[in-house]
C-alpha cells in the first residue's frame, strides 16, 4: 500500500466526490480540489469564514460549504470555476446544509429545528417545510431519488411527511404511534420506510410509501431499546442493534426476527476464526531483573468482559449460513470501520497509527507514516561490569520517513525513568557497537539497512543510565519519546 505526502486539513472535513475522480478537502476557509489519481490541485476556493461543513452533490458537479456561525451557506461550481452561489438565512441561522438527490436543490435547516428551506439552483426559487424533528436521522432519501421521508414533531405528536423531491409537494402526511421518534430509513428498494422510537422504548414501526402501517416490532419491554439500524442492500432483511448486545434479523415477508446474533465473551466453535492484535513484548537481556511488561492499551477479550461491552472486537457475520465467521480483537478501541464498496473486504480504524484490512483471505494491518510518529520496536537493558561504569536501558525507535528527502532529516529524543529515579535523558555512555549515535541531545535517525520498501525507514538507539552502584529499581517507564523533522544542512557542493 502506498501513500501521499501529509496534507493539511481542518475538521476533518476530506471527501471523495460520489464518482471518485476528485477529493476535496478543507483547510479553515479554502477549498482545496485535487485530482484522486494524481492529487494534484485542480482549483482553490476562498470562502468567506472557516468552513464547518462540506458536502459532494451527486453528480459530482458542485461542492457545498456551509458556515453555520454566520449561517451561510456557498456553492462552488467545478466545471465552472467562475461562477459561485451564496445563501444567507439571515437572522434565522442555521444548523445544517445537505444536497438534494437531484444535485440542484440545498436544504437548509434553520436554528432550534424551525423550518427546512429548500433552495433551488435552477430556478432561484425557495419553499418552506416547517416542523421539522431535531432527531439524529430525521430526513431519508430513497435510493433512486424520488421521495423525501421527513420527521416532524407537531402538538406534542411525532407525524411523518413524504415529499416528492421534483417538486417538493407532500404526497403523505401519517402520525407514528411513538413516543420520541428517533429516525427513518428508506428500504433499497425504496417501497418501505423504517422509523423507531428513541432508547427509552423498543419499537420498530415499518411503513408502505402510501403512509400504511405494515408491521410493528418489539423484541422486549422496560428496558433500554434500539441502538442502530441497518438495512441489507437486497431489502431483504433489516438489522436492528439493541442495547442489550444483540442483533436482531427481521425478514421482508413477514417481518418476523428470523434469528439473533449476540456477542459471546468467549468463542468455542471451531468454524469461527479469530484474529487478535499483540503488542511485541521488549526483550529484556537480564532476564532475572523484576521489570513488568509492557502495557497494552486495553485489555484483551477474556470471559470476564461484559458481553456488549467488547469496544476493542468487531464481528463478522455470514448472512447465508447465519452463523458468526470472524471475530477481529485490537488492542484499542475501533473507531471506524467501512466496508468495500466492490468486494467483501473491511477496513477498520483505531484512532492509532495502522489501518486494518480484513478479507476472508485474511488479516493484514498497514502502518500509516506520519509526520512526528515514532514506533517502540523493543526495549533492552546492558550491563557492563566495572568500577564507574553503567547500566544502560535503551530503546529502538522506528519511524517511517513521510517526507523523506536528502535534505530533510530526522532527529528523536528519549526519557526514561528507572523506579522513581527520572534519568538522564539522552545518552550517557553507549555501547561500542552503537557509539556512532551523538552523546548528548536529540539523536538523528539513520537509514535501516535492513528496510526493504522504496520509502526509506529510520531508526535510533537511545540509551539513559544510572552508575552501577545504583540498587535495581522495581520498574522501568519510558516518560516521553518524540521524533521532530527539520532541514538538513548541505554544503554548497553537490
Amino acid at each position: 500500500m502506498n501513500f501521499s505526502e501529509v496534507f493539511k486539513l481542518s475538521s476533518l472535513l476530506c471527501k471523495f466526490s460520489p464518482d471518485g475522480k476528485y477529493l476535496a478537502s478543507c483547510v479553515q476557509y479554502r477549498l482545496v480540489v485535487r485530482d484522486a489519481s494524481t492529487l494534484q490541485i485542480l482549483q482553490l476556493y476562498t470562502c468567506l469564514d472557516q468552513v464547518q461543513h462540506m458536502e459532494w452533490s451527486a453528480d459530482s458537479l458542485f461542492i457545498l460549504c456551509a458556515m453555520y456561525k454566520r449561517g451561510l451557506v456557498q456553492v462552488w461550481s467545478l466545471e465552472q470555476p467562475e461562477w459561485h452561489c451564496k445563501i444567507d438565512e439571515g437572522s434565522a441561522g442555521l444548523v445544517a446544509s445537505c444536497w438534494s438527490p437531484d444535485g440542484r436543490h440545498i436544504l437548509n435547516t434553520t436554528e432550534f429545528h424551525l423550518r427546512i428551506t429548500v433552495w433551488s439552483l435552477c430556478t432561484k426559487s425557495v419553499s418552506y417545510i416547517k416542523y421539522p424533528k431535531a432527531c439524529p436521522q430525521g430526513i431519508t432519501f430513497t435510493r433512486d431519488g424520488r421521495y423525501m421521508a421527513l420527521a416532524e414533531r407537531r402538538d406534542c405528536k411525532d407525524y411523518v411527511s413524504i415529499f416528492v423531491c421534483s417538486d417538493w409537494q407532500l404526497l403523505r402526511h401519517f402520525d407514528t404511534d411513538t413516543q420520541d421518534l428517533a429516525g427513518l430509513e428508506w428500504a433499497p428498494n425504496s417501497c418501505v420506510l423504517a422509523a423507531w422510537d428513541a432508547c427509552l422504548e423498543y419499537k420498530m414501526l415499518l411503513y408502505s410509501l402510501d403512509g400504511r402501517l405494515l408491521s410493528v416490532y418489539c423484541a422486549y419491554e422496560w428496558s433500554l431499546g434500539i441502538k442502530s439500524v441497518a438495512w441489507s442492500p437486497s431489502s431483504q432483511f433489516l438489522a436492528v442493534g439493541s442495547y442489550d448486545g444483540k442483533v436482531r434479523l427481521l425478514n421482508h415477508v413477514t417481518w418476523k426476527m428470523i434469528t439473533e446474533f449476540g456477542h459471546p465473551a468467549a468463542i468455542h466453535s471451531p468454524k469461527t476464526v479469530v484474529y487478535k492484535e499483540t503488542e511485541k513484548t521488549p526483550l529484556l537481556a537480564l532476564g532475572h531483573l523484576p521489570f513488568p511488561p509492557s502495557r497494552a492499551g486495553t485489555r484483551p477479550l477474556t470471559t470476564a468482559e461484559s458481553r456488549y461491552n467488547v469496544p476493542n472486537a468487531v464481528w463478522v457475520w455470514d448472512i447465508q449460513k447465519l452463523r458468526l465467521f470472524v471475530v477481529l480483537e485490537q488492542l484499542s478501541p475501533v473507531r471506524s470501520f467501512q466496508w468495500d464498496p466492490q468486494q467483501p473486504r473491511l477496513a477498520i480504524c483505531t484512532g492509532g497509527g495502522k489501518v486494518y484490512l480484513w478479507s476472508p483471505a485474511g488479516c493484514v494491518s498497514v502502518q500509516v507514516p506520519g509526520e512526528g510518529e515514532c514506533i517502540r520496536a523493543g526495549m533492552y537493558y546492558t550491563h557492563t561490569p566495572g568500577e564507574g561504569e553503567c547500566i544502560h536501558a535503551g530503546m529502538c525507535v522506528h519511524t517511517h520517513t513521510p517526507t523523506h528527502t536528502p535534505h530533510t532529516e530526522a532527529r528523536a529524543q528519549l526519557q526514561v525513568a528507572l523506579g522513581s529515579t527520572q534519568l538522564c535523558p539522552w545518552v550517557t555512555s553507549p555501547p561500542p557497537h552503537h557509539a556512532g549515535c551523538l552523546p548528548r541531545g536529540p539523536q538523528p535517525l539513520c537509514p535501516d539497512p535492513l528496510a526493504t520498501s522504496p520509502q526509506v525507514i529510520s531508526q535510533c538507539f537511545l540509551f539513559a543510565g544510572i552508575q552501577a552502584e545504583t540498587p535495581w529499581p522495581s520498574s522501568v517507564r519510558i516518560t516521553s519519546a518524540s521524533v521532530s523533522w527539520r532541514p538538513r544542512r548541505v554544503s554548497g557542493q553537490l
